[in-house]
This record gives C-alpha cells, structure tokens and sequence, in this order.
C-alpha cells in the first residue's frame, strides 16, 4: 500500500506487462482485452512469487493468459453471443417536486417563492436509462501438423446507463504456436488488436440532476436549444444557477477513438547439448493511438457567451519490451534433489507522446473564430532495465528453497538514486511427504511455508516522469509578457527533488497449506507483515521553499499486518452431481509508523481527500500513528433527543475554544475483513453458481449530505437547488462540512453475481450448445444510506452508480 503512487497490480498478458496508467480515449486499462479469449486468471501476492517480475511487481501481479490450439487438434469453430441490459438499481434521495414546494413556501423569501414552477421533473429519471450491450465473438482453433493455431473475432456494443455515453469495439487475437527441432524449439507468437470508438457522457450531470429544481420543467423556449436554464430578471444566463443536466448530456459530445495492437514472439530453445538449459527470449510490442474531439454547442449554457468550443487531442503509447533469460534444470537423483536455475536481463521503454492541438472557440453568433493554443507537452519517456536471478532447490521434494535477487533500474530517478537490489528468500516444508505422515488418513496435503522480500515501487504516475529534474512549463497565448511590441509566452519554474529515489517494502509471510477428508477439504492460512519506507507521496510545502506548494517526494513509513485464509470444500462429487464452496478472507490494520516531512513535530501530518463544497477543504489526514487517509473531522454534539446541533462541537483538548486544533482522527475508508465466498454446482446438464463479497470495517463520508443538507443550498441569488432530504432532519442553515455527523458505516454483503447455465451438449451430432442467464450486482445490504458503500478513497459525492446487469448467453462450439 502505498501513499501515492500506483497501488495497482501489475497485469501481465501473454508475458507481456501493461502500462497500467491507461490510454486516453479509452474508458479503462483492460477494455482492450475480450474476456471470450481469456483462458486463465491467476493472481500473485507472495513477495517470493511476484519478486521475479521486478519493481512493478510491488502490489502484486495478476497474470493473464489467453486461449491458445492444440497440436494436433481437428479444425473448430466457436461462436458465443452475450446480449446484456444494465438498469440504475436506485437513484439518490432527493425531495420531490411536492416537497420540494412545501420547503420553499415554508421557509423561502417572496423572491425564492416567484422562482417556483408548476412542473414536476425527476431529473435523475431523465439521464438515466436502461442501458442494452451486444457481445459476440467468433473464434477457429486447430492445429496443423506442428502448428497449432487460433484466430478469433469479436464484436461489442455497450450502452452506458448515464444516457449519450456509449463503447463500440472490434477485437481480433491470433496465437500460433509451432515447435521445431524435435520439440528442441517452442515459438509461442500471439497479436491482439483492438479498435474502439467511445461516446463519454459528461458526468458533471449527476451532480446537476441531484440539484435541479424538480419544479422546473425541462425544456423552455429560450437560446439555450430549448433547454430550460436559470435566467436573470433581464434574460440573461444567471452564471451562479445550477446547469440543466439534460443539456449537459445531450450538447456535449465527447469522442474517442483508439487503436490498440499488443504482440509478443517468445523463442523457447532447449539445448541438444545439454538438454536441461534452455534458454528463452520474449520480445513484445505494446501500442496505441488514440484521437478524441469534444465540442460543446454555442447553445450550451455554461460555453453560450464563447459561442461553443472545440477541443481535439491525440495520444500515442508504446512500450517496448525484451526479456532474455537462461534456465537449467537438473534433477540429481543421488542427493534425491533438484535445481531449477534461472538468469536473466530485462528491458521494458515506456514512450508517450501527446501532440499539441489547439482549443478552438467558435463565436458562431458574430462569425469570428478565436484559437487558444495550448502548451505541447511532447514526449515523456521512462525506461526500467533489470538483472535478475533466481534459484529453487527441492531435497526429497520435502525441503523447498527459492531465493530471488533483482537490480532494477528506473530512469525517473537520478543517477545516484536509479538503481534498487531487490532480494527475496521462501522456505517450505513439505510434511505430508515425511515418513511418519505416510498412512494418516487425516491429511491429504499438509505444507509450512517462510517467505522475505523487499520490492521496490517507483511508478508514481505520468504526470511525473522526470520528479528530480528541475522542469519548465512554457504558459500558453493568454499569458504572454511584452517586450516592445513582441509579447513572448513565459516560462514557468516547477518544483521538484533530486533525492527522490526508490520506495521499498519489506514484507514476511509464514504459511501453510493443508487438505483434509481425501482432499475434499483444502486450504491455507498466511500471516504476514509489510513494511514500506521512502514512501512516495505528493505533500505541502511551505510557500516559496520549492517554487511550488506541492511536491513528490519521499515522505515516510508505513507498516501493514495482517492475515488471510482461503477455505475450498467439495461437499458432493458424483458423476451426476457436483457442488463445490470456497471461502476466502482477509484481516488487515495498516499504520503509518513515521513522516519524514511534516512542517514541525507539532504537525497533524499530511491533509487529503478533497471534498465538494467550499474551496480546497479535504476531509483526510495521514499522521504518524494512524491508518492511511484517516478521516479529520470534529465531534458533533447531540440534542436530548438526539439531534445534532448546528455548528456545535466537542472541545476535545479542553481549552474552552473549538478550533481546528479540536478536530480528531475518525475511522477510515479501508476494511478492518475482507471476505468472499462461492459456491458451484452442477446436476447433470444445469449448473448454478454464485458470489457473494463482503466489507466490514470501512467507513464513508456521505459528502451528497454535506454539502446539500442545508437551507442554505437554496438561499442563492435569483435560482434554486434541491437540498438533501436530510436537511428535514438536520434542520442545519449552513453547511457543517466537517462534521463526524456525516460519516457512515459502510460495511456491506454485495451478491457480485449469479449464474445459471444449462449444457444441450451436442445437438444435431456436431453442434455443442450451452445456454446460460446470468446477473450481475444482484443485491447489497448496507447501513450505508448513499447509493454504493463501496466508493474508492470513502468519500460519496455524485459518483456513477453501479448498475444492475442482467445477461443471457449462448455458446456454439462446431
């Protein structure tokens, strides 16, 4: 876990590791890959497992691998389609257009009464909808000869359920994967390529249609294309009034396009000489282009005086990789022992380039074009070369030693900062196959297991490619100082360390695995403690000190402990039926144990988690001695009947002033337990299975309430905003932002998803059929009373709900 930089697993698809920063234009990392090629899913957490994979490797790796032929399988045809709707479960609670009358003649002035209107719109209604996706996929597999092969196609089509918003993507993969020189030579070549066009809707609508008046109807006859909007007593935009969500949707049109192709070719050749080294060589390429263009009509509101704008924008990602390692393999049968052996050297470029395109706003209503130019950023580069070893030595398959050492190099530090030694150590004891187990009856697999690494992080973003250079940002056209009668764009200086260097985790794991009852019951139990120093982080500074208030640099230390435990069981295994249940949990308490920067030893830490509703205020605090992102807020103090006064705190430190200094350090937004549990069953031909996952300890800021459960919300100048039903408990005036009356447990049960699916097997003689109906976010149960108990960061303020996703599917294998 780290402050900020990536806390992201490193993804790994066919051997190739994934810029996981993302591709602009594009709605998420993996949107490229279509799940129908997927053949396998494993995830890697153990400090020795993940060690060789590097520095990218610090919060774990998720390996991917795609489906592949098989020699001398006959030719085979797969079809499958997915046709799936996505419905809004719930809308955020908000007064309707009744209550909302009854509120405003209640306690609204004359001025806010005449704003009223006679409609009764339920803005959340409009820019939602019932959201449809097509996905079908075509796939030939074979294998002639020594060359196995497989081609697939795939299609998908998905509506967004925020209305406008819309993913239209082409995916094909091919694998071929021949052998040569007797089997002496594996040639593993894979392609994937992707072409996507995206519609992104403007989610500034959200947060609009929770505020709208619902008096108000949605269309008026005015200049704003027929969109009802706020307007002053002598017609024009009232700036300060809350924009028509609608208009927002449907006057924006944002538009991204993006080719993306990962290949790989991996030459795996195992020598005649000695047929115990091989040695390999994986070579990948991983590029995109990507193209958007957002224009807003001249007839939306918030850009009607500029007469509209157009932004166009462009991305081009490569990352480039090469991995060449040696592998020997002996077993020694005199010693009852084995060695695995591997040495290597890895190379993996990161280039992105971002042309610049100009901002254009279009004053259509005068028929005068002005173009902004913007500043180019140009290219950003960043390079991580890695010499690697690693050795495994089993004795009677009983004693099991692994030990891993890595020296990884990272361009975005200096050169006396660039390069990390990275070792990792595991035992394991393997009692089952000790003499005095054989004949138990009561294990069926029993192992002990030790493990020490340290990894090191350096991914902190692109924003930050080069943090130790001293940098300048050329401004753009509209800030220029004259000399004479040239105006001549400026330079801006930026903050930056030339000490940064490597993050580091120690991390200690002891384990064991254990199968009982004939194996039917397995499992493992691990115990471990992280402990990460240098952490990363962008801080405050004092004004002046860096020529910026803000800097990335290396601040602290912080310590995670904790447990996790996975439980498997076969409660029925026939031929006719078979059910399995697995149960997984996690029990984690994170602390940071030192901040090397704070301001003075008086210091509360470092403050994050920006909230809405005034300017610049956070809710969050990282302090020596508390979890991460621990929440800062003051103590609210209660009524005799439990109502919270406004604007009354307690005096925790007893000065007979409540300030700032009263604030405390409040829960946080991260599970004490995690769990997850699954069950599969299956009776001749059905099958049925589900998820369910659970959150307990996690705690939420409902900032909807915060900053909407006021009078106040509605006492602005010529335009009125709905407030949160839970003003009519409050009854607060004013916003009472940093109040612990607005913090939630968010514990939850969610049921992630529900399955069923039944096998016709083969129709026809030739044609295997499966048929399958399935659903998604069935169900969750939560205290919480916002929309989602499970909001990154733990702070609620107008995010894009989960939906609801109902499928049915239909496999054809020719």
């Amino acid at each position: 876990f780290s402050l900020n930089a990536s806390n992201d697993p490193l993804i790994v698809v066919d051997g190739v590791p994934l810029d996981n920063s993302g591709v602009a234009g594009s709605p998420n990392p993996l949107s490229f890959i279509n799940p129908n090629d997927i053949e396998s899913f494993n995830v890697l957490k153990d400090a020795s497992a993940t060690a060789i994979y590097g520095s990218r490797a610090s919060n774990g790796v998720i390996i991917i691998t795609t489906k592949k032929g098989v020699q001398g399988q006959k030719f085979k045809v797969g079809i499958s389609s997915l046709t799936s709707v996505s419905k809004i479960k719930e809308t955020i609670e908000v007064l309707s257009a009744d209550q909302f009358r009854a509120l405003i003649n209640e306690r609204g002035n004359d001025a806010q009464k005449a704003l009223l209107g006679s409609a009764n719109t339920n803005w959340q209604n409009q820019i939602y909808r019932d959201a449809f996706s097509y996905d079908n996929n075509v796939s030939f597999s074979g294998g002639i000869k020594v060359l196995p092969y497989r081609l697939s196609v795939g299609y998908l089509n998905q509506e967004g359920i925020l209305k406008t918003s819309n993913l239209k993507r082409v995916s094909t993969a091919l694998s071929l994967n021949p052998t040569f020189l007797k089997d002496h030579l594996k040639v593993n070549a894979n392609f994937k390529g992707t072409f996507s066009k995206s519609r992104f809707a403007d989610q500034g609508a959200i947060g609009a249609a929770v505020q709208f008046d619902p008096t108000q109807p949605i269309n008026a006859d005015n200049r704003f294309g027929g969109y009802y909007e706020w307007l002053t007593p002598t017609g024009q935009l009232n700036t300060f009034g809350t924009r028509n969500p609608l208009s927002i949707l449907e006057q924006r049109d944002d538009r991204g396009e993006v080719n993306r192709s990962i290949s790989n070719l991996q030459l795996d050749y195992k020598f005649h000489f000695l047929p115990e080294l091989r040695s390999v060589l994986n070579v990948g390429y991983d590029y995109s282009n990507s193209e958007g263009l957002v224009r807003q009509d001249s007839t939306l509101a918030s850009v009607s005086s500029q007469g509209g704008t157009t932004r166009q924008y462009s991305q081009k990602k490569e990352n480039k990789l090469l991995d060449f390692y040696f592998n020997y393999v002996k077993e020694i049968p005199g010693i009852t022992s084995r060695i695995d052996a591997t040495a290597g050297y890895s190379y993996q470029d990161f280039l992105i380039t971002d042309p610049a395109y100009p901002t254009l706003s279009i004053r259509e209503r005068n028929g005068v074009q002005t173009t902004i130019d913007m500043p180019n950023p140009g290219e950003r580069q960043n390079t991580l070369l890695s010499y690697f070893g690693r050795l495994n030595y089993a004795f009677k398959d009983r004693y099991l030693l692994t030990a891993t050492l890595r020296r990884d190099g990272s361009s975005r530090f200096s050169p006396d900062q660039r390069w990390g030694t990275f070792p990792s150590v595991a035992v394991a004891w393997r009692l089952i196959e000790e003499p005095f187990m054989k004949g138990t009856r009561a294990f069926s697999d029993l192992k002990l297991r030790a493990t020490y690494g340290l990894t090191g992080q350096q991914d902190i973003g692109d924003a930050n490619f080069y943090p130790y250079l001293a940098r300048y940002s050329r401004s753009d056209n509209s800030a220029q100082y004259q000399f004479g009668n040239q105006f001549i764009n400026t330079l801006r200086s930026e903050g930056y360390d030339a000490n940064i260097k490597w993050e580091e985790t120690t991390t200690y794991n002891v384990g064991m695995d254990f199968g009982l009852v004939q194996g039917r019951l397995s499992g493992s139990l691990d115990v471990y403690l992280r402990q990460t120093e240098d952490l990363l982080a962008e801080i405050e500074v004092p004004a002046g000190s860096n020529l910026t208030n803000r800097i990335f640099t290396n601040v602290g230390s912080l310590e995670n402990r904790g447990i996790e435990a996975t439980l498997n069981y076969t409660a029925f295994n026939s031929e006719r039926f078979n059910w399995d249940l697995s149960l997984n949990g996690t029990l984690n308490k994170n602390e940071i144990t030192n901040l090397s920067k704070v301001k003075d030893a008086s210091s509360i830490g470092y403050t994050v988690g920006g909230i809405a509703g005034g300017v610049g205020n956070t809710i969050q605090v990282n302090s020596v001695g508390y979890p991460t992102n621990s929440f800062y807020v003051f103590k609210q103090v209660y009524d005799e009947n439990g109502k919270p006064l406004e604007g009354v705190y307690a005096d925790l430190n007893e000065d007979g002033v409540v300030n700032d200094l009263d604030k405390y350090r409040y829960k946080n937004a991260e599970p004490q337990v995690t769990l997850g549990f699954s069950s599969q069953m299956r009776y001749n031909q059905w099958s049925l299975g589900f998820n369910l996952r659970a959150s307990l300890g996690n705690y939420m800021y409902n900032n909807i309430y915060s900053n909407t459960g006021a009078y106040q919300v509605f006492s602005f100048s010529g335009y009125l905003a709905n407030p949160s039903p839970n003003v009519l408990e409050t009854n607060f005036n004013n916003f009472q932002l940093f109040s612990d009356y607005y913090m939630e447990n968010a514990s939850f049960l969610r049921m992630e998803n529900i399955s069923l699916g039944y096998d016709f097997g083969q129709v026809f003689k030739k044609v295997g059929v499966r048929a399958s109906l399935n659903g998604q976010n069935v169900f969750v149960i939560t205290k919480y009373k916002g929309l989602d108990p499970e909001i990154a960061g733990g702070i609620d303020n107008n995010f894009y709900p989960r939906p609801r996703i109902f499928s049915f599917g239909l496999n054809l294998e020719l």
